[in-house]
């Protein structure tokens, strides 16, 4: 990771984006932009592992934008040296990419040469150059959402592509031409399957939240879709984590990538103060409605582990007067756009969301994080909580933890390295947890491990029992129960008791009253053949076998019996 001081105007981006650069604000480069832009200008492939809130949007948006503007440049002056004409043409970042000043002196053009026209030429579709990908809908209209603002000072035109609306405005921006596409994979795939999409000039692909789309079963899809794009390409993959899933995927997908990574996953905002309140199943509804009586006006966003878990806590929020919306991938794109706007007002009603739904959410002073259900993964804990204290902010974090969720919040904490403050207060609704368990240091064996029929050490191989003894007394060799402190045994010597010595005969004795049990005979070796391990072989010269039979094949199996086969004629 880069932690040098890295300015946007020293990155070679193109006057356009830097002028956008500038009217947003910003003048230092995060770490994943210092990174990752030089290598995406120089056209090569990269795999970046960063999390939501560090700026990774803006890492791969500014320089596909600059990469898409020196392309048509580049056409530009091709074609205008084929036309005989200067290539001193204004720059491509901020020149319209259909003037209609052009237009008009092209058309002055075809009548002068005699190529009348009765009817306006039709306009070339533009290719698509570059192609984002991302799980969800909030998440490709915050993409979409940066494009535009980088963008503004060019002509680029960007589609965007998501389901739970209607597909027609989208097919007709598809239809008018774009330079990028920013879609979900499910209806990118629609449209395509109905010939409305040409992927056939992709010249970028980026795939962000690439983990979340392998979590979501969006992989299939997507190996469909890359079969449609030219091979001769520039892929960008974008992950919060790298599971072998991703790994083994970015190893197919990308040639010799850059590997750019921040701050590992494991390492939650520094400002965000992680409390934890050990709750019943049945007592946490109860629980978040006591505090968030206690915490009006708040900006929270409590997350549940399903869709119908958020609707059962908004149901019972609204009953107690606590204005409160759910977002999921059940409610319609309408629906979540409002919530999400009226979340961001001065009265926000307490926001329930799945994990899959609060992807890309890009919202601003949320002060309060609660994780109703704890998750499985301790990474998405992590990616919970990162909704809060962003751009060095301070935030709140609580979870309720039940008594079946205890081993999921153990994770959370060895993931990373820290112990979660239990709250205070709400005791009738709270218990207490078990402590922790502490890891110790496997002990070592004590002595040394006797060899079969040798001595064995004081207390040695105690603890390994004999594959034909249920006692405790010893392993091969070992007394750690009978006889005198670690007395030599002799052969296999398993005691439980006094004694614990075995004649020279080969038996087993059990106890002090030196009662004897014979050895339980083991099974006969099996041999390739079928016969026994003890069984003289058999030979093609050597004598028949008692019971008559014709020597073995080798398979132990009787042959099968041939069908007669008789002809009808």
């Amino acid at each position: 990771m880069n932690l040098r001081m890295v300015k946007f105007d020293s990155l070679n981006l193109g006057p356009a984006l830097l002028r956008a650069i500038a009217d947003k604000g910003y003048e230092i480069a995060t770490p994943i932009q210092a990174d990752a832009i030089p290598p995406i200008l120089e056209g090569r492939d990269l795999i970046g592992c960063a999390q939501t809130g560090t700026g990774k949007t803006a890492a791969f948006a500014l320089p596909t934008i600059h990469r898409i503007l020196v392309a048509l440049q580049k056409e530009r002056d091709e074609a205008a040296k084929a036309n005989g004409q200067p290539t001193d043409q204004p720059e491509a970042a901020e020149a319209p990419a259909e003037p209609q000043d052009s237009r008009r002196q092209g058309n002055r053009a075809d009548r002068r040469a005699g190529r009348h026209q009765t009817s306006r030429r039709p306009q070339a579709r533009r290719k698509t150059r570059a192609l984002v990908l991302a799980p969800t809908r909030e998440l490709v209209s915050q993409i979409a959402a940066s494009f535009a603002v980088y963008g503004k000072h060019t002509a680029l035109r960007h589609a965007v592509i998501y389901g739970g609306v209607g597909q027609g405005p989208q097919v007709k921006a598809l239809q008018h031409g774009s330079d990028v596409i920013i879609a979900t994979p499910g209806r990118l795939l629609d449209l395509m399957n109905q010939g409305h999409v040409d992927l056939s000039k992709i010249e970028s692909l980026i795939l962000d939240e690439a983990d979340q789309m392998l979590d979501m079963g969006f992989i299939p899809d997507l190996k469909r879709i890359i079969s449609k794009v030219p091979k001769q390409r520039q892929t960008l993959m974008f992950s919060a984590t790298m599971p072998q899933a991703i790994r083994e995927l970015a190893h197919e997908w990308l040639e010799f990538p850059v590997s750019v990574q921040t701050a590992p996953v494991a390492t939650p905002a520094e400002k965000v103060d992680q409390t934890v309140y050990f709750v019943s199943k049945d007592g946490k509804i109860r629980l978040l409605e006591q505090w968030l009586q206690n915490t009006a006006n708040s900006r929270t966003i409590v997350f549940s582990r399903t869709k119908h878990g958020a609707d059962k806590i908004v149901k019972y929020l609204c009953k107690s007067k606590i204005n409160a919306a759910a977002i999921h991938g059940n409610k319609s794109q309408n629906f979540r756009e409002r919530t999400l706007q009226q979340f961001k007002s001065n009265r926000p009603p307490v926001l329930v969301a799945t994990d899959i739904a609060a992807r890309g959410l890009d919202i601003k002073e949320v002060s309060h994080v609660i994780n109703y259900d704890i998750p499985e993964t301790p990474e998405t804990y992590v990616h919970r909580i990162g909704r809060t204290a962003r751009a060095g902010a301070t935030g709140s974090a609580i979870s309720f933890c039940s008594a079946e969720e205890i081993r999921y919040f153990r994770g959370i904490e060895k993931l990373t390295r820290r112990r979660i403050e239990v709250g205070v207060g709400h005791e009738d609704l709270t218990f207490t947890a078990p402590p922790a368990p502490v890891d110790e240091p496997r002990p070592q064996r004590g002595g040394q491990r006797g060899r079969r029929g040798g001595p064995g050490g004081p207390g040695g191989g105690g603890n390994r029992r004999s594959r034909f003894s249920k006692s405790n007394g010893g392993g091969y060799g070992n007394n750690n129960g009978g006889g005198s402190n670690g007395a030599p045994a002799a052969g296999h010597a398993t005691g439980n008791g006094a004694g614990g010595a075995r004649p020279a005969g080969g038996r087993r004795f059990n106890g002090a009253n030196g009662a004897s049990r014979p050895k339980p005979p083991r099974p006969p070796k099996r041999r390739t053949d079928g016969r026994a391990a003890d069984s003289e072989p058999l030979t093609l010269d050597g004598p028949a076998p008692a019971n008559n039979k014709p020597p073995a094949t080798g398979s132990g199996r009787r042959p099968k019996r041939r069908k007669k086969v008789t002809s009808k004629l």
